[in-house]
């Protein structure tokens, strides 16, 4: 039997995930990567997933300020090697230094719908006839 439950990651999934997160986000805010897409956008972001054998980081990435999610996050592939050799020093503790792949975040637009969803007329009416106290 596994010693890790199919429900989520584990411990150390999110520990070292956290600490690739912060490498390549100190690598990205120091302009290291020299790319004409990424060297003016800034990059946030928002979780990176470790695989359980913890050689593959999938960082979640949101471009701020308009730019288009699909091109930064091409370019950000395209300079994959070179952003994992930048952040080696700061993960010198790992075994193995995970491939790093990059993934566009729609999580922030999946809360903007819901928000907007919960906004609407129809919920705030329904919401006002709830705690009205007229059911029951």
């Amino acid at each position: 039997m596994s010693r890790f439950s199919s429900s989520g990651p584990s411990q150390r999934q999110l520990r070292v995930g956290e600490q690739v997160r912060a490498a390549i986000t100190t690598v990205l805010q120091r302009g290291e990567v020299r790319d004409p897409e990424i060297e003016n956008t800034v990059i946030a972001i928002s979780e990176v997933s470790m695989s359980p054998d913890l050689k593959i980081a999938t960082a979640y990435v949101t471009p701020l300020g308009g730019a288009d999610h699909d091109s930064i996050v091409a370019a950000l592939n395209r300079n994959a090697r070179y952003i994992r050799k930048r952040v080696t020093p700061a993960l010198r503790q790992m075994k193995y230094m995970p491939d790093i792949r990059f993934r566009d975040d729609t999580s922030f637009d999946n809360y903007q719908k819901i928000d907007d969803l919960l906004r609407s007329p129809e919920v705030l009416r329904d919401l006002e006839k709830g705690s009205g106290g007229d059911e029951g």
